[in-house]
């Protein structure tokens, strides 16, 4: 339970009381969905002035402030309300809100020679939002203060948090306000869904894991990872979770997982899809006017003449949905080419969904990210900033997560995308 805190607003011309209390979704589900399109992301383009049409991400929750958390283990959804006093008090506003999650994940360099993952509990912020005329005035920092109390009587020793490198206002928050630290910086690789199906690899075998062969599979495999969460048999298990997908060359025999783990080929690769199409849709906004033109040929010219394979670009200017990849791995020289075919097999899977477009998470060292066919422009370089909340050190092995060196993989679940 969230006791509401009220405090004043910092600068403020007259007496403004912020309430900071949990989302209740019978009462604040419009004023939340209000706040949403006022803070409208990842603008771009020209100035204040002059005319000139800034592009922006818009997301569309349908209607469910709380899908972006509510597949995680336990999370919450707080708002911050404000009332303006003098006049009686009686004019109540939501000007912010936050959301954040806690989950059991590998620590990084957590795995020695023959002994078992060290696991730790950590927390994620996500999707805080203040509306732009409450900006500059600490009701950001209340906020994230309010959900990192949540955090602790959880258990969780990391709080982190995601936004891209540009978005100098955020990092500015939670490195120079709320005692974050840099971290990682993991990329954003987006690829457009065709008209067109993409045809299929001669020289890669997929076959589609069941859940439990998937489950053994990430488990050896991501066991030194940072962030593979502890409950991925319930990530797997998902509505959402399309299905995990492994790819080997042409030809290799299959008998079961486990003979599979004993014995694995010179090369392979394994990938999963996560629906987020159902959960929520992007929608570009304020493009030029030639742009779409452009974008409408693209897509005339490949209806037209399927047989060409000319890459269009999906209708990114009405609502679209996405499947993000996750649980991107795999070993062998050949690993990144067997990736390339298991995006393939995602893009047609998503052409058959529906999708604009398909998009995975991944570090900068990842192995196998150079088979991960992407347009540079859709995607976004990301910055992860964590904090420790614990007081000691549960792990000794372990020491400061915050200060351990990035490994060569990262995992990103999907639940929090």
């Amino acid at each position: 339970m969230v006791v509401p805190v009220p405090t004043t607003i910092e600068g403020a011309r007259e007496m403004e009381v912020v309430e900071v209390r949990e989302y209740r979704e019978d009462r604040d589900r419009a004023a939340v969905e209000e706040v949403e399109r006022e803070c409208e992301v990842g603008s771009s383009g020209g100035g204040s002035g002059g005319g000139e049409s800034k592009m922006c991400l818009f997301t569309d929750l349908l209607g469910d402030p709380l899908c972006r958390i509510r597949n995680s283990p336990a999370y919450l959804m707080l708002v911050a309300e404000t009332a303006t006093g003098g006049g009686g008090g009686n004019g109540r506003e939501i000007i912010g809100l936050i959301r954040g999650c806690v989950k059991t994940v590998v620590s990084g360099g957590s795995v020695q020679a023959g002994k078992d993952p060290i696991y730790s509990k950590v927390a994620y912020i996500l999707g805080l939002r203040v509306s732009p005329r409450y900006r500059r005035k600490g009701v950001g920092k209340k906020l994230v203060g309010r959900m990192e109390e949540w955090f602790r009587q959880s258990g969780a020793e990391y709080s982190y948090m995601a936004t891209e490198q540009d978005n100098e206002a955020s990092v500015r928050l939670f490195t120079g306000r709320c005692g974050y630290s840099k971290f990682r910086t993991p990329s954003v690789l987006v690829h457009p869904v065709f008209g067109h199906a993409l045809q299929p690899s001669r020289n890669a075998a997929i076959r589609k894991l069941e859940p439990r062969e998937a489950e053994l599979l990430y488990r050896w495999h991501f066991a030194a990872v940072e962030f593979f969460p502890a409950d991925i048999d319930a990530v797997l298990s998902k509505e959402l979770s399309l299905g995990t997908f492994l790819a080997v060359p042409a030809g290799t025999r299959w008998e079961s997982v486990e003979a599979f783990m004993d014995a694995p080929p010179a090369s392979w690769a394994v990938m999963s899809v996560w629906n987020c199409m159902d959960a929520f849709r992007l929608e570009v906004r304020g493009a030029p006017r030639l742009m779409r033109a452009a974008a409408v040929a693209t897509r005339l010219v490949d209806r037209a003449a399927p047989w060409l394979k000319i890459p269009s670009i999906p209708n990114l200017f009405a609502p679209f949905g996405l499947y993000f990849l996750y649980g991107v791995g795999g070993a062998g020289p050949a690993s990144p080419r067997l990736v390339r075919a298991l995006c393939r097999h995602a893009h047609n899977m998503a052409r058959k969904g529906g999708c604009g477009v398909v998009a995975t998470e991944v570090s900068a060292c990842e192995p196998v990210r150079a088979g991960v066919p992407h347009w540079a422009r859709l995607g976004a370089e990301d910055l992860w900033c964590i904090k420790r909340l614990a007081d000691g050190y549960n792990h000794g092995p372990l020491g400061d997560w915050t200060k351990a060196p990035p490994g060569r993989s990262i995992f990103v679940d999907p639940r929090e995308f």
